[in-house]
């Protein structure tokens, strides 16, 4: 039986946040010619279009984690490319539910988002070492 406190720690949003800045640094200090990440295809599979376009290689990758990372620490910037989606459409039906179980539908999403991100800088990291390992 986990206890309240392990719980909590694994659930803690700044916990969570800060896993992911420290995988991110690692990466920037482990990946010292960014360039060798070209043309390096990613082993990830995109559920649309439009992730496969932005993460082309390990290269596009790299740039997105960064950037998403700034964003996490320094806040959003706005983007003159940004797509215009009409959220209000695909989360009509979650606007009526409850506030509660909306803000921990949100959260839940954010932790496994989080997370993921996470997993994707340390294997990009991984991938980068095994590339310099080859060339030795």
């Amino acid at each position: 039986m986990q206890t309240a406190d392990a719980k909590f720690n694994r659930n803690n949003l700044l916990l969570t946040l800060r896993k992911y800045s420290l995988a991110i640094s690692h990466m920037e200090q482990t990946i010292l010619l960014p360039s060798l990440l070209r043309d390096v295809p990613t082993d990830e599979v995109y559920d649309s279009e439009a992730a496969e376009e932005s993460c082309r290689d390990l290269y596009s990758s790299y740039l997105m984690l960064k950037a998403l990372r700034n964003a996490v620490e320094n806040g959003l910037v706005p983007l003159e490319d940004q797509k215009n989606i009409d959220l209000n459409k695909t989360l009509e039906p979650l606007l009526d539910s409850d506030p509660e179980a909306l803000f921990h539908f949100h959260l839940r999403g954010l932790f496994s988002l989080i997370s993921n991100l996470t997993d994707k800088t340390q294997s990009l990291t991984e991938k980068y070492m095994e590339i310099i390992r080859g060339v030795n």
